[in-house]
């Protein structure tokens, strides 16, 4: 009977949660109107719209818009793990995939916080804020000295630890052919 009780109270939650966040309704053409607009963000750095940041103004958005999924810093609660606790190479079981140690591209990064945070805000940030996200949660892995300033033009050149790891499959390739690999 518990058993029973405690998958009606998920499944209850669960059906809570996606009314409140919009989870399978269709989109308005509003939305899908802004979200046509977005630029799209190649590994080379096409498409990345004019802006900078750095590690100290990245700093206080995380703090108001990101630490309550990520942690206050970076360490994945409730949500993913953004700042890793050791560098590239699985030590398992207790190796955590994270920016620092499996990302292969800093645009990619980029694109992602455009696209899709915070969460119950996506594509609020201005590109400017999305910057310094990015050189803040770079600068946090170690990739980045914290004083650099990141913008469109040298947000490209940022080498990631896993990129020389990254390979696409065959198939993958005939299907996006655009995608740049070192």
């Amino acid at each position: 009977m518990a058993r029973w009780l405690s998958l009606a109270l998920a499944l209850f939650l669960a059906l809570a949660l996606a009314q409140r966040y919009g989870v399978g309704l269709p989109l308005s053409e509003e939305q899908v109107a802004a979200y046509a607009t977005l630029p799209i963000v190649r590994p080379s750095g096409a498409g990345l719209p004019p802006g900078e940041g750095d590690a100290a103004a990245g700093f206080e958005i995380y703090a108001f818009d990101c630490a309550g999924c990520h942690g206050p810093n970076g360490e994945g609660a409730p949500f993913d793990r953004l700042v890793a606790d050791a560098p590239f190479g699985p030590d398992l079981p207790s190796f955590r995939f994270a920016i620092g140690n499996y990302w292969p591209y800093a645009t990619t990064l980029w694109d992602y916080i455009n696209r899709a945070m915070p969460f119950t805000a996506p594509h609020s940030l201005e590109a400017d804020e999305v910057y310094a996200l990015v050189a803040y949660l770079l600068a946090e892995n170690g990739i980045i000295d914290a004083e650099a300033v990141v913008n469109q033009d040298n947000l490209a050149d940022i080498t990631m630890p896993a990129r020389p790891l990254f390979r696409l499959d065959p198939f993958t390739r005939q299907l996006y052919p655009w995608i740049e690999l070192p």
